[in-house]
């Protein structure tokens, strides 16, 4: 009977595989993330996983110019932005299984050749290194003890670098064939100098998926516009898909409508129709609709400024880098009812004099966020002056910790030349160094995945903001740094009126760096991401109490 059970387990089991079209950025993963709701309203268990064909391990080493944001799951591994879209519109925290390189999969294959794993047998990419990518999928269903597994496979259905993925999931149909679903999200281009959406390029990107054995089973077609039943007829015919298994998924002012319209045109039923599964409960959206709502309606207008450094990428480019922190933003916006109107500032503008720091007395609060390097430095440590001395709300995150405690030590302490050694090595005054246990990898060049990555628990003192906004003792938020606040300089910089109100256990890190409300109404720096653990229906309280402080300076200049 045992056996019979766990059997039966398995079988039940259910896969979708979400693949791209011949185009990529066209929101596979919101979609992903989209369907993962619905089934999750209907009460199943889901885990979703990201498939990233490139070859590096993870996407630490990665330029945000390039790739976007790097999301940093609990465990510390660094990963796609696409995770961290699963884990907002989810509410969940996910594995370190639940994402997926090419550069894992053949790093794993190649040590276990080496350690005779495969019994002096030659090792190919079929079977051996799809097996793996099998083994690693169902290995996270496992662990996660989900009800359906939902993987999106980065890139695009024509990406050379796809093939193998493809192929391990049309292995897996065939091993289950009741137990896996795919779906295609293809562009449907509406060319301006025509004026009609073409369905070509679905068919073409339909026709690829079907050369590698596979035959998708929905299509959400992604358009400037809703998809008409004309459109949807030719892409049923031509594309073997029943009209109704066409979805169309229309640009909208915000990817958390996206569940919503796709609950409008039945997906969650469809889906559950072609892999024979009843939904086990009724599925509930209201606290989703609710905050999609206050999303789109708003209220009251604030402008937060964001310094950033990745202006010379595109307006794109940069939205990407610093995704979770605008994420973050509207989640808050939303629970105090309101919208946030986002300005980014060019920190080199400021450094070089292009732009005056007192332009900055019309927002009603500034953002210096995480990153890495010298570039508009200067810049940003002029803009973290000019917030504390003139009572402009101001929320350091990472990097914009450790300047604001460089500002401080420099403005208020006397030492001008303080910094960080991760600018100036030889700094007399380092206020800012490097975490012993860093030294050695740096010298050594062990750049990936050896910062201090994931999450580590913070003591809260009370009395202060971070306490006050918490309402606990013990917090734990995510990681990514190789700096810290050197030891030396926090009893005088705390003697000069910096409040470290949040520290490690061994009280040796700090972790967050405020000034005491009568001083300043809100300024305030995280050595962690609170970025990362915001989520829609559980803003995190720092960015809340940040934008409740921007609200109250907006009232008192329009008065």
């Amino acid at each position: 009977m045992k056996a019979s059970r766990t059997s039966t387990r398995k079988k039940e089991h259910k896969y979708i595989f979400v693949i791209g079209g011949v185009m990529s950025g066209v929101g596979k993963g919101v979609a992903t993330s989209s369907i993962a709701k619905l089934l999750q309203a209907r009460g199943f268990k889901i885990n979703p996983i990201k498939i990233d064909p490139y070859l590096n391990v993870d996407a630490g080493t990665m330029n945000p110019t390039e790739h976007g944001e790097v999301f940093v799951l609990r465990s510390g591994l660094e990963t796609d932005q696409d995770m961290g879209n699963y884990e907002r519109f989810l509410g969940v925290d996910l594995r370190p299984e639940d994402y997926m390189t090419s550069g894992m999969v053949y790093k794993t294959v190649i040590e276990r050749e080496r350690n005779l794993g495969y019994h002096g047998k030659f090792v190919e990419a079929v079977p051996h290194v799809r097996d793996e990518i099998i083994d690693r999928i169902e290995r996270a269903a496992t662990l996660n003890s989900s009800d359906i597994s939902i993987i999106e496979i980065g890139g695009t259905v024509g990406d050379f670098q796809n093939a193998l993925y493809i192929e391990a999931a049309r292995i897996l149909k065939m091993r289950h064939p009741e137990d896996v679903l795919f779906v295609m999200v293809s562009y449907l281009p509406v060319p301006g100098t025509i004026g009609e959406m073409k369905t070509k390029p679905t068919q073409n990107a339909v026709r690829q998926l079907n050369s590698y054995g596979v035959q998708p089973d929905i299509i959400i077609a992604r358009s400037s516009v809703a998809l008409d039943k004309k459109r949807k007829e030719k892409l049923a015919v031509w594309c073997n898909v029943r009209s109704e298994h066409v979805v169309s998924a229309p640009d909208i002012e915000s990817i958390y409508e996206v569940p919503l319209n796709f609950e409008k045109d039945k997906l969650g039923e469809i889906i559950l129709d072609i892999l024979k599964l009843k939904s086990r409960q009724r599925p509930d959206l209201r606290a989703w609709r609710n905050f999609v709502t206050k999303i789109l309606n708003g209220g009251r207008e604030l402008d937060v400024a964001i310094i950033g450094k990745y202006f010379d990428t595109g307006d794109f480019v940069l939205s990407d880098a610093y995704l979770s922190v605008i994420e973050a933003i509207k989640f808050s916006a939303a629970k105090i009812g309101a919208k946030v109107r986002i300005h980014w500032l060019n920190s080199k503008e400021f450094e070089d004099g292009r732009a005056r720091v007192s332009s900055l007395k019309k927002y009603d609060g500034v953002i210096v966020p995480g990153g890495f390097g010298e570039t508009g430095i200067e810049g940003k440590l002029k803009v973290i002056r000019y917030a504390r001395e003139n009572k402009v709300p101001y929320f350091g995150l990472c990097y914009g910790m450790q300047l604001s405690v460089v500002e401080y030590a420099r403005n208020v302490l006397g030492l001008k030349i303080a910094h960080t050694v991760e600018i100036d090595p030889k700094s007399l005054h380092p206020v800012i160094d490097v975490m012993p246990d860093q030294k050695q990898k740096l010298e050594k060049k062990n750049y990936g995945g050896s910062m201090r990555l994931g999450v580590y628990p913070a003591y809260l003192k009370k009395g202060t903001i971070a306490r006050a906004a918490y309402g606990k003792e013990i917090v734990e938020e995510r990681h990514r740094h190789r700096y810290e606040v050197n030891p030396e300089y926090v009893e005088r910089l705390e003697k000069a009126g910096l409040i470290f109100s949040g520290v490690s256990p061994d009280r040796v890190l700090m972790e967050i760096a405020e000034l005491p409300q009568k001083v300043h109404p809100f300024f305030l720096g995280t050595q962690f991401h609170p970025e990362l653990q915001a989520r829609p229906l559980a803003p995190h309280p720092l960015f809340t109490e940040f934008l409740k402080a921007a609200l109250a300076r907006r009232k008192k200049l329009r008065r």
